[in-house]
């Protein structure tokens, strides 16, 4: 076998990673029907098996990637996948709701590891003109493992139980574990030396807990109640980081990288307004089209294999292009299919419903990628950690928020029953008033998006040497 060079090396690891975990996370929507039939769980209890993955993930990525630049990346990395694997291995023997639960927030907590880590890697071994193409090629394969999970997933359900899809994680994490020890030679720790905001940490992680959860519980007054005490915890942290020697994040990359903070801002909405469609799509054509698993983890993968074939395409583009200017297009044309997607009916035919996926895959795909290149290309190497950290923040805490969203619905217009089809018509009522307000949140990001500026231009001083 040829001796491939580092950066290659590092993308092969970054691909494998990078569908390992987006697959997961979709194939669990396409099984949540089942899982909700097998142990009876109500309409609002059952998004916990998708949030607690979340949340966990969001509460830890930052952390560990601030750790993971003072200590070395491939460590962390390593760390994530092996916590991942292990999780995913032992959630096969699960036999109630709670443990299922538990077990995906130790899922959680490996993916926080891979996350915050993965891409850092990847943009550190990278020379800058090659980045957008990189980057692409790593998005690409976040979608494919998005489009296999609902497909696959389907698959794996329908034939062997929704068991299997947490069991065929094992043997991938294990060959990505096999090829950091054999292959990856070198570590990353362009902050070496530095201290640990252990108490901006915990902070951060206390403050982030009561959002999400208070959010999901929401409009309970206990929910209000944490939502209001988690935003206070958030400005502590902030006041915390000014004061702290060390920070946990260096907020100069929000107050003076503009490119820095609009970008990541896009990036929370996106994810807040599109994260939820699967999760809705699940429950819109298996309770009101009655399709079996397999048949509408079919459909589902529309979207993310077009995200997949443009999506390399997309960073590349951004090499040469501004961008923002190609992340805000993206932005519009997913406004546009989530705007599609609000006018669904139990007599909507599935070819307007694959036209309006395959709208939304390109909005996806010349969103992400670009955007993803914006915020890495706005940094210097000692904060590629925590820019790739922030980033899947972003992401996770836009897809925590999306799943609160889309709960706070679900309890509004069907409540704490099962999710039947005699419940359809609150079924469909509560996807069409999901998929109104995120569209109209999308429009929003738009502006976000436009506003960011030029990644040359605008970052404060924090922008790193284009010419290394």
């Amino acid at each position: 076998m040829p001796i491939l060079e580092p950066k290659k090396i590092a993308l092969l690891l970054a691909v494998l990673a990078g569908f390992l975990t987006p697959f997961d996370l979709s194939a669990i929507n396409i099984a949540l029907p089942t899982i909700a039939s097998e142990f009876s769980i109500d309409a609002v209890t059952i998004g916990w098996i998708s949030s607690a993955y979340l949340l966990a993930s969001a509460v830890f990525l930052v952390p560990f990637g601030r750790i993971a630049d003072i200590h070395g990346r491939k460590k962390i990395f390593s760390a994530g996948l092996m916590i991942f694997t292990i999780a995913s291995f032992v959630i096969v023997f699960s036999v109630s709701p709670p443990m299922i639960i538990f077990l995906r927030i130790v899922q959680g907590m490996g993916a926080a590891l891979i996350f915050g880590t993965a891409v850092a890697i990847l943009t550190s071994v990278t020379p800058p003109h090659e980045r957008g193409k990189a980057l692409g090629i790593y998005t690409t394969a976040v979608y494919l493992g998005l489009s296999m999970g609902p497909f696959l997933g389907g698959f794996l359900v329908t034939s062997f139980g929704w068991r299997s899809i947490f069991l065929v994680n094992v043997p991938l994490g294990i060959l990505i574990l096999a090829i950091i020890r054999t292959k990856l030679v070198g570590e990353w720790a362009d902050a070496r030396g530095e201290s640990f905001d252990i108490s901006g940490a915990l902070l951060y992680g206390f403050a982030l807990v009561c959002v999400m959860y208070g959010f999901s519980i929401l409009p309970n007054v206990s929910g209000l109640v944490l939502v209001v005490g988690g935003t206070l915890g958030l400005a502590a942290f902030v006041w915390w980081e000014h004061h702290t020697p060390s920070p946990l994040i260096n907020l100069s990359l929000f107050l003076k990288n503009r490119v820095f903070a609009f970008s990541n801002l896009a990036a929370l909405i996106n994810y807040s307004a599109t994260f939820s469609v699967t999760f809705f799509l699940s429950f819109y054509l298996q309770y009101i089209k009655l399709l079996s698993p397999a048949v509408a983890g079919t459909i589902l993968v529309t979207q993310p294999v077009v995200q997949a074939v443009f999506s390399s395409y997309a960073g590349r583009l951004s090499d040469r292009i501004e961008p923002g200017r190609i992340a805000s297009a993206g932005m519009a044309i997913t406004a546009g299919g989530l705007f599609l997607l609000s006018l669904l009916s139990a007599d909507t035919s599935l070819t307007y419903l694959i036209g309006t996926l395959i709208l939304l895959g390109l909005g996806f795909a010349f969103f992400s990628s670009p955007n993803t290149n914006a915020i890495m290309s706005s940094v210097i190497k000692p904060y590629y950690g925590v820019a790739s950290g922030t980033l899947g923040t972003m992401r996770l805490v836009g897809q925590m928020l999306s799943m609160g969203i889309a709960m706070v619905i679900i309890s509004l217009f069907i409540g704490r029953v099962m999710m039947t089809p005699e419940v359809g018509t609150q079924i469909l009522m509560s996807i069409r008033a999901g998929f109104t307000f995120f569209a109209l949140l999308c429009c929003c990001g738009v502006f976000f998006s436009l506003v960011r500026g030029s990644v040359r231009e605008n970052c404060g001083g924090t922008c790193p040497d284009t010419k290394e």
